[in-house]
């Protein structure tokens, strides 16, 4: 197993991403986060592990604009247990309605997906070209009943040379 990629925090707020050598931002490590690697964020002098804060601090920045995903009951409940004999295992428990939601909402979003069929580009695509097929049926239809009424068969043929076609 590799080992975690390091972020270092300074002083001033700044985080170092020592793997890329870059200052990063705050929305830097939520995509971290969402495409799945797996990181430390360390105090640059002491070397602590401030994990915890950062992500608190995304939550907490998340939970500030647009819908929020904690209500304000369920946070006050959560605060109620801290020094509670029941502590320990809310953590333990709401990891795993976590990771339960989770892969309940994976199954659902493949069921959905295959009851929907393809994504809307491929979908696009297959009408786009159902309608040229169609066109072409039709361009090619015209053309047999233009040369059927003209009697030369496909209506493309042009006259005889020095022969005068008659326009009416």
């Amino acid at each position: 197993m590799s080992q975690p990629r390091i972020i270092k925090k300074y002083p001033n707020r700044r985080l170092y991403d020592t793997e890329i050598s870059s200052y990063i931002t705050i929305e830097d490590v939520r995509q971290l986060i969402l495409d799945g690697e797996e990181f430390e964020v360390r105090d640059a002098k002491s070397g602590d592990d401030l994990t915890r804060q950062v992500l608190l601090q995304i939550i907490a920045e998340h939970e500030q604009n647009g819908e929020p995903v904690l209500t304000t009951p369920m946070l006050s409940q959560m605060i109620r247990l801290y020094g509670d004999s029941m502590q320990g295992f809310m953590g333990n428990y709401l990891e795993r309605a976590m990771h339960l939601f989770t892969e309940q909402q994976a199954q659902f979003r493949q069921q959905l997906g295959g009851m929907l069929g393809p994504t809307p580009w491929t979908m696009m695509n297959q009408m786009a070209e159902r309608n040229m097929e169609m066109w072409k049926e039709m361009q090619q239809q015209f053309l047999r009943t233009a040369g059927a009424s003209s009697g030369t068969g496909t209506g493309t043929e042009s006259p005889a040379p020095g022969k005068r076609t008659e326009r009416k």
